[in-house]
């Protein structure tokens, strides 16, 4: 017995292609970037969150390793946010001041 075929709003042959676009990052003074200090969820250790970077993956790892190098601790990428061990927020602040961001330092 043949199956009959349910509805259908494009078949396979008829698919639209895809728009796949590289998000366009907006240039490093145009950025909201925000770096705040947490220990919540981490056993009561201490990491500096960087949020707000808008950059291509290649980009966001490179400024998470110059980051990582220039305070002197490690970390890692998480998301869409760069996660430092310990509290960096005065030491990166700087270092995102000199790369051109505008960082602000975020919650208490």
């Amino acid at each position: 017995m043949a199956r009959k075929g349910g509805w259908q709003e494009f078949t396979p042959d008829r698919t639209p292609p895809l728009q796949h676009s590289s998000p366009a990052s907006r240039p490093p003074g145009r950025q909201q970037v925000r770096v705040q200090r947490s220990s919540r969820g981490r056993g009561g250790k201490t990491v500096t969150i960087i949020t707000g970077l808008e950059l291509p993956p290649d980009q966001f790892h490179a400024l998470a390793k110059a980051l990582k190098t220039a305070t002197g601790t490690g970390g890692t990428v998480q998301g869409d946010a760069i996660v430092l061990q310990g509290d960096r927020v005065a030491a990166v602040l700087e270092q995102l001041a000199r790369r051109g961001y505008p960082a602000k330092r975020s919650g208490g």
